[in-house]
């Protein structure tokens, strides 16, 4: 392929420093990235490769130099991610996305989101009562959900947060772990406590708990009641139930919200139980008023092997399908089992 040479020079040498990071450290993720050759000088950066990935490059730099001024911080991470957002999408506007700041955590730092999906995401639980979010570990979906329900809360849009999830077991039986029923559901949901300490001042966030102002609890909890003024969030929904599903989504009341977030390729039920998420997906598709939104591999904001892991094991479950479909086939057609 020809390649070509684009030459960028910024306005002044702080806004250098800031956009190439140090020790150029953003512009070498860029080149990385595209695969190009990224020169820089003063204040001038030159980008020296193929011209489609020499374009994307020039047009995140130049994004990323307007949100600099404006005050967004710049990370290696995000370099990756814009580019990733620039390949599924040339025209993206990248502050549209990374300065849709949805709340300041309690580390004073901004959550945003982190790519295109994440962003319609908030978009929908935005604009819908009920947003399911399917798709990998590692995409933010039960992460954004609660920074959205932190939000609500303290804007005074509702009165309390409800955070649950199932407590399927695997291997050990909780009636046989020790301690009280607090004690034992507590493992399976510490990873909400985690993503609401990040959030909010661990002193508050206790104390909104003790006042059951923020609740979370078992999904079984949730049985027979009505939630009104509540941000409802149902994580790990794959492993629930057809039963458990609609019972959930049955507690709504009015002036509340719900998500439901979980990975249907990691379901825990015991064989032949189908899983409560997969079922209300078919079911619930095309409903009014009701939101989904679709993670992939491409979309996981953790360390960048995750995202290889992830992909692997996808190869292997395609892989497994297709045996599958040509064992059934084969005894179908009378062939060998």
């Amino acid at each position: 392929m020809e390649r070509t040479e684009s030459k960028l020079v910024l306005s002044d040498n702080g806004l250098a420093l800031a956009l190439f990071g140090q020790a150029n450290e953003h512009l070498k993720q860029l080149a990385k990235e595209l695969s190009i050759e990224v020169h820089a000088r003063g204040n001038e950066v030159t980008l020296v490769g193929a011209a489609p990935e020499v374009a994307r490059g020039r047009a995140l730099l130049e994004q990323f130099a307007v949100m600099i001024k404006r005050g967004t911080p710049l990370s290696v991470p995000d370099v990756t991610r814009a580019v990733a957002v620039l390949r599924d999408r040339p025209d993206a506007d990248l502050s549209r996305i990374f300065e849709d700041t949805v709340i300041v955590a309690a580390r004073a730092r901004g959550i945003a989101p982190k790519g295109i999906a994440q962003k319609a995401y908030i978009d929908a639980i935005r604009a819908h009562d009920v947003v399911f979010g399917i798709g990998p570990a590692g995409t933010g979906k039960t992460y954004l959900a609660m920074a959205m329900a932190v939000k609500a809360l303290l804007g005074k849009q509702i009165q309390r947060i409800v955070l649950c999830r199932p407590a399927v077991e695997a291997g050990e039986k909780l009636g046989f772990l020790p301690g009280t029923m607090e004690e034992k559901v507590n493992p399976y949901l510490r990873p909400l406590y985690d993503a609401l300490q990040d959030m909010m001042d661990i002193d508050r966030a206790q104390s909104l708990i003790d006042r059951g102002v923020i609740e979370v609890a078992p999904l079984a909890f949730m049985r027979g009641r009505t939630l009104n003024g509540s941000f409802c969030i149902l994580d790990e929904a794959q492993n629930t139930t057809s039963e458990q599903m609609k019972m959930f989504l049955t507690r709504l009341g009015y002036d509340s919200k719900a998500v439901i977030t979980g990975d249907v390729t990691q379901i825990d039920l015991p064989g032949g139980v189908r899983s409560g998420l997969k079922e209300a997906r078919e079911v619930l598709s095309g409903v009014p008023g009701i939101g989904f939104c679709a993670f992939s591999q491409v979309d996981v904001v953790r360390h960048p092997l995750v995202q290889r892991i992830i992909g692997a094991y996808e190869v292997l479950d395609a892989k497994k399908e297709a045996e599958k479909v040509a064992r059934e086939k084969a005894r179908v057609e009378g062939g060998a089992p």
